[in-house]
This record gives C-alpha cells, structure tokens and sequence, in this order.
C-alpha cells in the first residue's frame, strides 16, 4: 500500500474527502517527524513506537570494488511494533 491508497482507505473508513484525509496525514507525518528529530519517543498505544537511536561507525565494503570503507556514526530513525500490531499480524 502506498501513501495514495492509505489516503483513500482513510477517506472511505472515516467518511472525510481525500484532501482532508491527505492533510490528517501529512499532519501526523510531520508531527511525528519533527518529535522524533528533538529526541522524543512517539508511541501509539497499541500500534507501536518511534524512537531515534544513534548507531556507531564501523567498517564496511564497497561491494563494486571491495575496497574497505568507513561508515560514520549516524542518528537514525527507528520503529518498535507494539503487542497488538504483532498479535494482529500472528
């Protein structure tokens, strides 16, 4: 399912247009985007939760010339299910 076909489902499901389905999204988006970003935890009952978490530099390899290569130490986004989300998907 892409973005498109998630506003659509939204639409119909919650009896609203596609653009106010559209805006409703690209609002939550942004609001867990920018939480994220500062440092926060967004979690969702039952869906899961967003969290940033830092990964460290390591050693990787050019897989064209197997040269070795250094990756830096990143801030990255990550993504826990919550207990119902996996239930649902058993």
């Amino acid at each position: 399912m892409n973005k498109a076909q998630l506003i659509e489902a939204v639409s119909s499901h919650a009896n609203v247009t596609k653009v106010d389905a559209e805006n409703i999204l690209n609002a939550a988006l942004d609001t867990i985007k920018k939480s994220v970003k500062k440092g926060d935890d967004v979690t969702l009952i039952g869906f899961g939760t967003f969290t940033k978490t830092k990964r460290k530099a390591r050693m990787g390899r050019n897989p064209q010339t197997g040269k070795e290569i250094k990756i830096p130490a990143m801030t990255v986004p990550k993504f826990r299910p919550g207990r119902e989300f996996k239930d649902t998907l058993k």
